[in-house]
């Protein structure tokens, strides 16, 4: 299937197998990079920002400025450009998607210490122990295997490196669960699709979330893969959540 030509109806069930959803997630993203960095902060406010900054902010860059770190599903590079523009930062950034299309609409925001790279969150084009740490911002629910994944981000980190994900999850508090229902389910989806000209995607998008695991099941998980100190804070009533991990 050309990375183009994702039929709408594909979103009304998440793809079964992992090879389906690599092919479809890759198109639907491919498919809606030009007008993605619009409807992220259009649709959520404008608060992305400050999410991804306060994730940005767990991965303890300072510890070492002029080392490597890891941007995983990268996308248009927001959080790579966040991090290179950080007041004595000093390293290099790989900013790593398999969506091209993603990276080139981020192209112009990043300096010459960022390094964009097409690859695939299971198979890093980095060697063990290399980063100094490593973050990735709404992206890891679309890996077609999230345990491989978080194995191969524990590879590639050095001992004692951070990961932090940053994540939508469904708010708990039941009068803010429903509002989120009604907007993610029903609001987003419409907007989304007018702007974007994909409908697909921002069907895909709510679905995607309710079937990601819950804080506490990612939480086990990122121990399972071998972290340690895993811990997660809340954001915004619940809509989303930062997950620390530290490589022991």
């Amino acid at each position: 299937m050309p990375i183009n030509e994702v039929p709408t109806e594909d979103a009304a069930l998440l793809p079964a197998d992992a090879a389906t959803k690599r092919r479809f997630v890759r198109g639907i993203f491919s498919a809606i990079a030009p007008r993605y960095d619009l409807l992220n902060h259009l649709l959520s406010f404008n608060v992305d920002r400050a999410w991804r900054r306060r994730a940005i902010a767990e991965l303890n860059w300072e510890h070492a400025p002029e080392a490597t770190y890891l941007d995983l599903c990268a996308g248009t590079l927001d959080v790579a450009a966040t991090l290179a523009n950080q007041p004595g930062f000093r390293g290099r950034i790989v900013g790593a998607d398999f969506a091209e299309p993603m990276l080139r609409e981020g192209r112009d925001k990043v300096k010459s210490n960022v390094a964009p790279v097409v690859a695939d969150a299971l198979e890093l084009p980095l060697a063990p122990e290399s980063a100094a740490g490593a973050i990735v911002a709404f992206g890891v629910r679309n890996v077609s295997d999230l345990n491989a994944a978080l194995r191969e981000v524990h590879r590639v980190l050095a001992a004692g490196a951070r990961f932090v994900i940053l994540e939508f999850t469904t708010p708990r508090q039941p009068i803010m669960r429903a509002l989120y229902h009604v907007y993610f389910h029903r609001v987003l989806p419409m907007i989304g699709g007018i702007v974007s000209g994909n409908r697909a995607a921002y069907r895909y998008l709510p679905k995607s979330v309710a079937h990601f695991p819950p804080e506490e099941q990612l939480a086990a998980r990122l121990r399972d893969a071998g972290f340690a100190d895993v811990r997660w804070q809340s954001l915004t009533f619940g809509i989303a959540a930062i997950h620390v991990g530290r490589k022991s």
